[in-house]
Parts: structure tokens; sequence; C-alpha cells
């Protein structure tokens, strides 16, 4: 592939919640420096040589199958340290932008590595694209936010995460059959083998919940789904199957997580009341 950039035209695709700035592939990159840092967000990904990447104090080297995100308004400097340097890139901006990178597990600048090597695939569709083509910025958009949320998988889980998982599978599976009934911390953490109170530090570091609100969620999205499967029950006995004694409890809390009360959650489906 020979080096190339495409532009997006984003007086017309700024309506859309992500779309593509610009996108490129160079055969060789050379020293970038942004002192106020740049506009829009930027993927870039490593395909041949190595280059060092500097974001404020962080010092890093990135080489083949890794790649670098910048956030906007960030200094950073990149700048080859081989005799050739490969990088696609993608920049992009769009109300749903932060979100999406946060659903990767993406909150600042930074690098990683992939689990596969080859260039991503919708970055290469992207640059296989010619900007005349009908719907081009719309095309774009779609395969942009394809492989935003793709990231999620083809990123590396952080090792404390997985010690994390590793440590509070046994209490979500606990959870999950045990929903029914009350389920005090002291029960929790006698599963995982931890005191209470570092119980809630592992399910703030790798859910980013404490545990009676990981309880609340997963009570509240058995409820929906007993109010599928099982219509004809009321919303008291519905509470008490999903461990709610009072029921003015379990609307309060269905209605802080939904936004509805369960009888209009139930009428707004077809349920009835």
């Amino acid at each position: 592939m020979e080096s190339k950039m495409i532009f997006g035209k984003s007086d017309e695709t700024s309506l859309l919640p992500l779309y593509m700035t610009t996108a490129g592939y160079w055969e060789h990159q050379t020293e970038t420096v942004r002192t106020s840092g740049f506009p829009d967000f930027q993927l870039h990904q490593v395909l041949n040589g190595q280059g060092r990447l500097i974001i404020g104090e962080k010092d890093l080297t990135v080489g083949p199958g890794d790649v670098f995100f910048l956030f906007p308004e960030i200094p950073h400097r990149y700048t080859p340290i081989s005799d050739r340097w490969e990088l696609a890139w993608v920049s992009f901006q769009g109300r749903e932008a932060r979100q999406l990178l946060a659903y990767a597990g993406l909150n600042e600048s930074g690098a990683a590595n992939l689990r596969r090597g080859s260039l991503l695939n919708e970055l290469q569709q992207m640059l296989a694209m010619e900007e005349g083509e009908d719907e081009f910025e719309a095309e774009c958009s779609k395969l942009l936010y394809q492989l935003l949320l793709d990231l999620k998988k083809l990123l590396p889980a952080p090792v404390n995460r997985d010690y994390g998982m590793e440590r509070i599978r046994p209490v979500l599976r606990h959870i999950a059959e045990n929903l029914e009934r009350p389920l005090p911390l002291a029960e929790l953490g006698d599963i995982a083998g931890v005191s209470p109170q570092y119980l809630c530090r592992l399910f703030q570091k790798t859910l980013k919940l404490r545990p009676l609100a990981y309880i609340n969620q997963e009570r509240i999205n058995r409820s929906k789904k007993l109010m599928f499967s099982e219509a004809g029950r009321k919303i008291y006995e519905i509470a008490g199957l999903v461990g709610y004694e009072n029921p003015s409890y379990f609307c309060a809390v269905f209605k802080r997580h939904t936004g509805m009360s369960p009888e209009d959650f139930k009428e707004l489906h077809g349920l009835g009341r």
C-alpha cells in the first residue's frame, strides 16, 4: 500500500454520533511533535518498525502489533527509532467517541498491544475507499463504530482486572444462584476468602461497582426477564422472587435503574399492568 490520507467532511457528518475526520497510512512515519495536542481522538496502529511515544511522563516504545491512542488536546510526541516505521491511523470525533473508548477500557492517551498483528479490518476497509464514493462519510462512520466496538475484545484486559475477576468469579456465581434471598457482605466475603472491606475494593476495581450496586443491577435484570417469561405474576411476586421483601423498595430501585416504574415497564412492552 502506498502512503495516503483521506478526509471526512465534518460539516456533513457532525450530526452522527461518531465520525471519521481523517484516516491514513504512512510507509514511514516521520517525527511528529504537538505541544498543544491534536483536536480529535486518534488511533494509530504500528504495522512495522518501532517508534517512541512520549505523553507527559510516559515514554513508550511501540512496535508491530501495538496501537496507541491520543485524546484531544493532550500534548504528545512520536518519532521513529527504526529505519522504517509503518503506521495506519484514524482520527475521529462525535458525541459517542469517548464512551466507546471507555467501553474498551481506554480513558486516557497511551499504548496497548493488540491480540492480532494484522491491519485492523475496519481501518483497512476505510483506507480502500475513495472519498467521492456514495455515502462515503456514512460508511466510514459505520466502520469506525465497529472498529471501536471490537477493541474491547482485541485489547488485553489489565492484569489487575484479570486477577480481580478470578477472585470474584465464585462470588458472581453465588449471587446469580441466590438472588431471591438476602446476600450479606460477610457471606460474599467468605465465598471469596476475603474480608467484606477487601471484597468491596475488589468489586470497585474490577467492575467499577460496589457489591450491593451489582446485586441490585442483577436483581433488576432478573425481574425484567420474569416480567416477560411469567407475565401473569403480580409486581409484589416478582419483587419476592428477586430478593426484595418490600415491593415499594423494589419499585424504587427499579425506577432508579430504568427511569420508570415496573408497571410502566410492563405496559411499555405490552405485558399488561
